[in-house]
């Protein structure tokens, strides 16, 4: 009897090892992504706020989706020659300043309106270069690229790897507005 409960308990934690073992475990580039875009503060600006109990939070049911499609903006507030130079959305996704409107762009692997059609070598080049695209539109503020161009090709790797393992979500953020020209 005790002989066929240790057969039984041994072929029952095989099972439940080979079952642990077979089932699909994330990539460690994955999961170190997904603390660099925490400790990043990606989610501070891709991810719209929401007001809640507290004061305003990121609302995770958008996580990394950029300025929301539905919220169209006004007009930004005349900011004067300073010394306040720009002014951000409630959202926390749409800003302005010297450089026109920006919004923060879908993180998301969604082909039409997110990063599902960049490259891993796009996505580098436009964190070393402020290039959207590596060769586009400039990078607008408040996107710190300046200092994430510093991070190592590794970890950028692992932030590529993590937004492409993401849901697609559609979300066709606004581009940017060039700042008015002054007259002559």
């Amino acid at each position: 009897m005790k002989t066929r409960r240790t057969k039984s308990l041994a072929v029952l934690l095989l099972a439940s090892a080979g079952a642990v073992a077979a089932a699909p475990q994330p990539k460690p580039d994955v999961q170190r992504g997904a603390y660099l875009v925490k400790v990043m503060g990606c989610n501070d600006c891709h991810t719209p706020m929401k007001m809640g109990p507290n004061g305003p939070e990121t609302d995770m049911t958008r996580m990394l989706t950029g300025h929301p499609a539905d919220l169209k903006m006004p007009p930004p507030p005349d900011l004067g020659k300073g010394p306040w130079m720009w002014a951000g959305s409630g959202s926390m996704t749409a800003y302005t300043g010297p450089w026109g409107i920006s919004y923060a762009i879908n993180l998301t692997p969604d082909a039409e309106t997110g990063i599902g059609n960049w490259t891993e070598k796009m996505f580098i080049e436009a964190v070393r270069t402020g290039r959207h695209l590596g060769k586009g539109r400039p990078i607008l503020p408040p996107m710190p690229w300046l200092s994430l161009r510093e991070a190592t090709d590794k970890d950028l790797k692992a932030i590529f790897a993590y937004l492409k393992s993401l849901p697609a979500v559609k979300n066709a953020v606004p581009q940017p507005v060039e700042p008015p020209r002054a007259g002559p």
